[in-house]
């Protein structure tokens, strides 16, 4: 198939998607200051062109086919990129873009942010959008400049810096759980074990650790988010085993308290990004804060 086909002109993709949208031509020109018969002929280009009708036409009114209404959905994501790009770009030459960051929802809220006010202290040009993710999606990679994960370090293509070492924690609420400092490893299999669905196996492996069966488990609920599961803990619905650095407040407060003693999950929190962004201001800025913040003992 010609290729000319499949890239039709950018004038008639914008006349399509703006009288697909407003499910008028006349609306359509008003936006793009051009004449009604003008994004007409446009929209009948680029019908002519994938020989393929876009809109049935009954009188004035216009209404998208099937195919009409499948192009749209994806020309539309396709051109808010290209909108997205381009401010991104000229933003960049400015020096002044914001930084667009996926982050994990409970280290977010729970440590990232009662310490943006340093940051935004010390870079008070600089605007950091956050936006929650257990896991990075397809489409972030072209949307996020930068991530906070958990992982081994391993992302190709990607720059990754570790910001500290992962261990999790054991937790319990004291006032649901009389005689906690006597209990040892076998006895957690009397308790609900609550969990979250990004780490299915966490529970499974600790008992390995502890030289436990798994068939003694006895599983509670599970939550989306650790910070539900750390609230299910203080109301004391069952016990969770969860990143140390998510607690620290609710142990150092008494709500919660730690059984045993911490446990390396073999993994790490990093800040990482693809190299394409590594010179955007906002991120070489954040990136600098990030790494020189001292990281309590994890």
């Amino acid at each position: 198939m010609n290729p000319r086909r499949l890239t039709p002109s950018m004038s008639v993709l914008i006349a399509f998607e703006a009288s697909a949208r407003h499910g008028s031509f006349t609306k359509a020109a008003e936006e793009l200051a051009l004449t009604q018969s003008a994004v007409s002929r446009q929209v009948q280009a680029l019908e002519a062109q994938l020989e393929v009708a876009l809109f049935s036409r009954v009188g004035r009114h216009i209404e998208l086919t099937a195919a009409g209404a499948l192009y749209h959905h994806e020309l539309a994501a396709a051109l808010a990129r290209i909108r997205n790009a381009t401010l991104q770009t000229i933003a960049h030459k400015a020096g002044d873009g914001p930084l667009h960051l996926a982050v994990l929802p409970t280290f977010g809220s729970k440590w990232l942010l009662p310490r943006m006010n340093d940051f935004y202290r010390r870079h008070p040009g600089v605007l950091v959008h956050m936006h929650s993710r257990i896991a990075p999606a397809e489409q972030d990679k072209d949307q996020m400049h930068a991530f906070i994960s958990v992982g081994t370090g391993h992302w190709p293509g990607h720059v990754a810096h570790r910001l500290l070492s992962e261990t999790l924690v054991v937790v319990a609420s004291p006032g649901a759980l009389p005689g906690y400092a006597s209990l040892t490893p076998a006895d957690i299999s009397q308790q609900a074990l609550l969990s979250v669905v990004s780490r299915p196996h966490a529970w499974a492996d600790w008992f390995e650790q502890n030289g436990l069966q798994h068939r003694a488990m006895r599983m509670g609920p599970g939550f989306e988010l650790t910070a539900h599961l750390i609230q299910a803990a203080v109301a004391g619905i069952g016990i969770g085993l969860v990143p140390r650095i998510l607690v620290q407040d609710e142990i150092a407060s008494g709500e919660l308290v730690a059984l045993f003693e911490p446990v390396d999950s073999g993994r790490g929190y990093y800040l990482t990004y693809a190299t394409r962004y590594q010179q955007l201001p906002a991120l070489q800025a954040f990136t600098q804060w990030l790494l020189s913040v001292e990281f309590p003992d994890s």
